[in-house]
């Protein structure tokens, strides 16, 4: 078994079970992508939390997992060739998690590659775009007077939505009849901008039939229940 001891995060965040990946992370919409993952693979792992109330974000031990001080990030003591491997941004670990476990990608080349431009959009487009819907709706923003920067973004997700609407016409998944890392990357934030930044009827999500079609499943599912609460807040 690999040890954890060298790695600055166990101090501030123990192992208990150092045999595990250890996640850092938080229940916002890119922390709960890793942690539905894990919970869908059963990989054993375990969860701590990163708060950023008291901005562990920023501290040494966080940083050394992850310099770009934002969560999600893991350290794996059973990495490639058997070495514990850190690592953060939440697409990639998802990438790394379908190749570690087997699941939730497709084998096939094509497959495979369609996959990951979907996760890509995701990365690229869905989580900035409405991220900055919940800052300028729901956060900080909202006391703008200028409403210009809020349309623009409340622009774009409709935009958004609606290209993930034409795709899922006919589909039950992003990949067609397969589950994959797309849909664990997408559809907690399409969750989100729904319900936590309560900006639902300004993007008129109730047109988006096929988006909410396929959101209602994936919430249904028995390990996205578990995963997004995971770690729990205080």
């Amino acid at each position: 078994m690999s040890d954890l001891s060298t790695f600055l995060s166990t101090k501030k965040w123990p192992a208990q079970h150092p045999d595990r990946i250890q996640l850092y992370s938080l229940p916002t919409p890119n922390g709960v992508k890793v942690s539905i993952m894990l919970e869908e693979t059963g990989l054993p792992y375990e969860p701590h939390l990163v708060r950023f109330d008291s901005n562990d974000q920023l501290s040494p031990e966080f940083l050394a997992v992850n310099p770009n001080n934002k969560i999600p990030a893991i350290l794996d003591p059973n990495g490639p060739g058997g070495k514990p491997l850190p690592l953060f941004e939440s697409g990639a670990i998802l990438l790394y998690l379908a190749d570690k476990a087997q699941r939730f990608m497709p084998q096939e080349a094509a497959g495979r590659y369609q996959t990951i431009q979907w996760l890509m959009f995701q990365m690229g487009g869905v989580g900035p775009m409405f991220g900055q819907v919940g800052f300028f709706h729901k956060f900080a923003g909202k006391d703008y007077e200028d409403k210009r920067p809020r349309d623009r973004y409340i622009g774009e997700a409709k935009r958004l939505l609606g290209v993930l609407d034409r795709h899922l016409a006919g589909r039950d998944w992003m990949m067609g009849s397969d589950y994959t890392i797309a849909d664990i990357a997408i559809f907690p934030w399409v969750n989100v901008l729904n319900t936590f930044y309560g900006a639902g009827e300004l993007v008129g999500m109730k047109d988006f039939t096929q988006v909410n079609r396929v959101l209602e499943v994936f919430l249904a599912r028995p390990a996205v229940v578990r995963g997004l609460n995971i770690p729990p807040r205080p």
